[in-house]
């Protein structure tokens, strides 16, 4: 598996697997369970997932030796603040069945995450986690954390595929050392995705598929990838990227699809923000 160094030195998986919208515990347990079977060594999960617990079981009956998992966890923003993030970080290791986590963020950019972020800081410094970082913090709200922080982020997640590839985002994560991880790689196929014609035809060139050549596509542009499947078939396809390369030529007619907005949310919209800060868990 290919990996990047994050700017504290720990090596990141590429590529990984992501349990978004999978609350069933017996379901979730199964795909993860299915997700290490195919190789999967990156998984990715949150508070307000609902499903760490059954992650952690499934990663606990896998026989994968949990130092060769690298597991994400997001503090929610109910749990925002010094005091209460930091129950909830103990807490999210306790239905993880670990004594660590590779990688905490804040899920998003609203309530105390100034107060969210100590807590996580003195995690890292405690060995709970290996690195710290943040998840849909737009560049304005990136920058003013960045400034006022000890530790740098090690990343920044966020909405990130063919037709929203955050290239202005990605220039000032760049700046500041921080790296860029999508959530949503596939666009949960919105904007007609999978059947989209550049794609379909730069992927028959190499005996792959859209999904294969998306996930190529943000892989080769420096892009951690999370794919979600609850279909083994799928996972395994979507493992099976790294034995070919996109052309500069392939890259251009992709990155020509971006249309730089979001298909899914606005983090400016009063009506998305009171959405999520009504999202107790």
């Amino acid at each position: 598996m290919q990996t990047v160094k994050l700017n504290n030195g720990v090596e990141m998986p590429v590529l990984g697997f992501g349990v978004y919208q999978i609350p069933d515990n017996n379901e979730c347990e199964r795909v993860v369970s299915e997700a290490l079977d195919v190789g999967y060594r990156l998984i990715d999960t949150a508070q307000a997932y609902f499903n760490e617990e059954a992650v952690g079981k499934a990663i606990k009956n896998s026989g994968v030796d949990i130092e060769d998992i690298f597991l994400v966890t997001k503090v929610w923003v109910s749990n925002a603040g010094y005091e209460k993030a930091k129950a909830s970080i103990d807490e999210s290791l306790r239905k993880l069945q670990t004594d660590y986590l590779d990688l905490i963020l804040i899920h998003q950019p609203f309530n105390d995450y100034y107060g969210t972020y100590r807590a996580m800081e003195e995690a890292y410094r405690q060995g709970k986690t290996r690195a710290i970082g943040v998840s849909n913090f737009y560049p304005d709200r990136f920058v003013d954390l960045s400034h006022f922080v000890e530790i740098q982020p090690a990343i920044n997640q966020v909405e990130t595929h063919v037709f929203q590839q955050q290239k202005f985002a990605k220039e000032i994560m760049k700046k500041y050392n921080t790296q860029i991880m999508s959530w949503g790689p596939f666009a949960e196929g919105k904007n007609n995705y999978f059947q989209n014609e550049t794609l379909k035809e730069i992927g028959a060139k190499y005996g792959k598929t859209v999904a294969q050549t998306a996930l190529r596509f943000l892989t080769q542009e420096g892009v951690i990838v999370i794919p979600k499947s609850t279909h083994k078939v799928r996972m395994e396809e979507n493992f099976n990227i790294f034995d070919f390369e996109l052309s500069e030529d392939d890259l251009n007619k992709i990155r020509a699809l971006d249309t730089g907005k979001s298909l899914f949310c606005d983090h400016y919209s009063p009506e998305f923000v009171e959405f999520i800060a009504n999202y107790s868990i």
